[in-house]
């Protein structure tokens, strides 16, 4: 599916397109360090090309991991390359993806989740091993019909509700109002992968999202529905470099959630939405390249996979837990990551098994297409950190050759109880993982594309404001377990 993005290559030639095409408003659009789009907008008559070299200024305290209130003021720089025309608002907007600057230092924010993947891109091309990462994350997603949750010092619940939900094959004529007549075709829990409509209700809505995610220049490959009930779908992207897919993963986001409230659904890309069915991942492919070549095919090596592609796996097995921290990032993530639900909890790796944390894709054996698929992280990280976080991880494995070992071709789940304990697996918790960046982060530190002062702002927020306000709170099942006592 191809782009019908207009593509100005210079601020003067973006700013003339607005003005010629009836452009009321100019969106700057940017990405907070735990990965939340955030944006201000301003009239086109007031957008001169000054913004493109001195910035917008905006207060950074009020963002999430930038900057605390005596040293507030920050700037975004738009890139006139991310130009596009908002697809999903009704007043004629464009927008430009941003990049933030410190007027105290008048240089890049070290902060800006966007500066830490340009750094990691130059740093591979510095390393000498390859010119280009190449990056295919699969996000998964939900669309409900309502959700509604709340927290207080006496109470605490949460209600999901889709039509499309199995839990409502049983609905009757008394609750009409909220969706009317039972018709029935569902996905059942764990058989939601494929069905034609009408078991999928989503169809129409999926490919809205698509046709939108094409006016901003992403090129889809496939949608689809999956595994869960209750509106669980895929949308995947052609692959890009790393940069432009995480700029590419926030505008999926937010094209997807956007679409999903004007027909009357929420979106979320939370990993665990439900309990019981499968939840909801971002199976990353990732591949190298230098002068055009593929780095990770080999024709003699399993699964046509060259030793350098073996010792990238190696990097990413070895760091798995430090790396969660950045790639599957809430408390949430780790309802997903158990056994049985398809989910990557093995750190071993496989050609074609999906229950293996590394996975080598064996659909062709094209050169081209030999890549890597790290099935651990989860939509809702930083894609901008996540990416960064792995390809330093595989660089670190390629540079101090790290054995990834025995590849793992069987299915891991009905492995018998004395062979699986000797598989590692991914730590149980976000409090964990935490731990494992503190003890384990040197690899991200080389060139200077993480900071410690980074990894320090993101460590201290999500265990002060994440996981110990999640382990301070009675949970609704401990009711239910312990109110005999």
């Amino acid at each position: 599916m191809t782009s019908q993005r207009p593509q100005p290559a210079t601020p003067a030639e973006a700013i003339a397109y607005c003005r010629d095409n009836g452009i009321k408003f100019i969106d700057m659009k940017f990405t907070d360090l735990l990965g939340t789009l955030q944006h201000f907008s301003i009239p086109t008559e007031y957008l001169d090309e000054d913004a493109f070299t001195e910035g917008l200024g905006f207060d950074g305290s009020s963002i999430r991991g930038f900057k605390t209130i005596n040293e507030s003021d920050m700037m975004l720089v738009p890139d006139v390359t991310s130009f596009f025309v908002d697809p999903v608002m009704s007043v004629p907007t464009a927008s430009f993806l941003c990049d933030v600057r410190d007027p105290i230092s008048d240089g890049p924010f070290s902060r800006d989740p966007r500066y830490v993947a340009r750094k990691a891109e130059a740093y591979l091309k510095s390393s000498g091993l390859a010119d280009v990462s190449y990056w295919g994350p699969e996000l998964e997603h939900f669309i409900f019909d309502s959700v509604r949750f709340d927290q207080d010092a006496h109470s605490a619940y949460y209600f999901i509700d889709s039509d499309e939900g199995i839990w409502n094959s049983g609905r009757g004529m008394e609750d009409w109002s909220d969706f009317g007549p039972n018709l029935g075709h569902r996905p059942r829990y764990k058989g939601g992968y494929f069905p034609v409509p009408p078991v999928d209700t989503l169809q129409d809505i999926r490919s809205e999202i698509v046709l939108n995610m094409m006016k901003v220049g992403i090129e889809v490959e496939v949608h689809h529905h999956e595994v869960a009930t209750a509106g669980q779908g895929e949308i995947d992207m052609m692959f890009r470099s790393l940069t432009r897919m995480a700029d590419q993963v926030m505008l999926h986001k937010y094209i997807l959630k956007n679409v999903a409230r004007a027909h009357g659904k929420t979106a979320t890309f939370m990993p665990k939405p439900l309990f019981g069915d499968n939840g909801t991942g971002m199976h990353v492919h990732q591949s190298l390249w230098k002068d055009g070549t593929p780095l990770f095919f080999d024709a003699s090596g399993y699964a046509l996979m060259s030793q350098m592609g073996l010792y990238y796996i190696g990097g990413l097995l070895k760091h798995a837990p430090a790396l969660l921290a950045l790639v599957a990032p809430t408390t949430n993530s780790y309802r997903r990551l158990v056994p049985g639900f398809e989910a990557p909890v093995n750190l071993v790796y496989s050609q074609g098994n999906r229950s293996a944390a590394v996975r080598i894709p064996m659909y062709t054996k094209s050169p081209n297409a030999k890549r890597i698929e790290f099935r651990c992280p989860d939509p809702a990280c930083n894609p901008y950190l996540a990416f960064s976080a792995m390809l330093m991880a595989g660089l670190d494995g390629i540079q101090n050759r790290i054995d990834p070992g025995e590849p793992m071709d069987v299915d891991l789940y009905d492995l018998p109880p004395e062979e699986a304990a000797k598989i590692s697996q991914v730590p149980g918790s976000l409090g964990e993982v935490l731990i494992a960046l503190e003890q384990d982060h040197d690899f991200l530190l080389k060139g200077d594309v993480f900071t410690s002062d980074l990894l320090e702002t993101w460590i201290t927020y999500k265990r002060d404001q994440e996981v110990d306000q999640v382990r301070l709170r009675p949970h609704p099942y401990e009711l239910f377990l312990y109110y005999d006592a």
